[in-house]
């Protein structure tokens, strides 16, 4: 399969991420604050490989990459530093195989910069490496709020990646794509000679500022030996009878909101880059 497949604006929010996961994925994997879109992975996994091939995902948080491949009758390997969503990720790959998926999965927990020597019996065998970076130690998570009549405090929850600070996900921007982009050389090994590396990633607000977080990454992997192919929108949002339905998070609107009040154009954030690359060795 090529690019060719995919548009250049692909629908992947029709559903909402929690329906996407509903009986498909183990209840508590909710818990992760950065899960990738079920329907990305799918659509990805489905343009740019076959059955029987092999997908990677090296920063793979509750397996959302590996569930989708081996529903589609691929393989895969994944791996994930923190214990607790490697257990989840182990737990969502045997769901999927007692719901019939047909294909077979491995993970690993480490740190994704040794994932050439722990998965050192796959080199030059993936057709996909399929990941996407985090955004920092802290993300919206989960919100309850008080009752519209009453009011009441914001609570947040399952808002944090990590505890631990060797987390890629403490580092500051430049240290977390400087360790992205080890991630990414170590994976070029695994990739078989028409392999493709694919990377979701969101533009992000620090501070109230936009930071174009994938043409970060983008420099950051050709500088690992990447090259940009397609640079494509997967949409975080439904879409009905030509508008679009909006699925950003509380703390979003929050903020757009706020901004729109100081007479700032600022908007939600409504898709998810999906950069496609291979590597510039001539490999591809």
């Amino acid at each position: 399969m090529s690019e060719s497949v995919l548009p250049s604006v692909v629908a992947t929010g029709q559903l909402q991420s929690r329906v996407q996961r509903r009986g498909r994925y183990v209840a508590d994997s909710m818990r992760h604050p950065g899960k990738m879109l079920p329907s990305i992975a799918s659509q990805v996994i489905s343009a740019f490989t076959e059955p029987g091939d092999l997908v990677v995902d090296p920063m793979c948080g509750i397996g959302t990459t590996l569930v989708e491949a081996v529903h589609l009758g691929r393989h895969a390997a994944g791996m994930e530093y923190e214990a607790d969503f490697a257990g989840l990720t182990a737990a969502n790959v045997q769901h999927a195989r007692s719901q019939g998926a047909s294909g077979f999965a491995r993970v690993a927990c480490g740190d994704a910069r040794n994932i050439a020597t722990v998965f050192g019996d796959l080199q030059g065998m993936a057709a996909l490496v399929l990941t996407s970076p985090p955004y920092g130690v802290r993300t919206h998570g989960h919100v309850r709020c008080g009752s519209r009549e009453g009011g009441g405090p914001v609570q947040k929850s399952n808002h944090r990646y990590s505890t631990d600070k060797r987390n890629l996900a403490h580092q500051r921007l430049p240290q977390l794509m400087e360790g992205f982009g080890q991630i990414l050389a170590r994976c070029g090994g695994l990739l078989r000679p028409d392999g493709v590396v694919a990377i979701t990633v969101r533009p992000i607000r620090v501070n109230g500022h936009l930071v174009d977080l994938p043409g970060q990454v983008i420099e950051t992997a050709e500088a690992a030996g990447l090259v940009l192919t397609h640079r494509l929108a997967a949409l975080l949002c439904g879409l009905r009878d030509g508008q679009l339905i909006n699925r950003a998070s509380f703390f979003q609107m929050l903020e757009a909101w706020r901004s729109q009040e100081k007479g700032r154009p600022v908007c939600a954030v409504a898709h998810e880059d999906l950069l496609i690359l291979r590597m510039r060795d001539g490999r591809g």
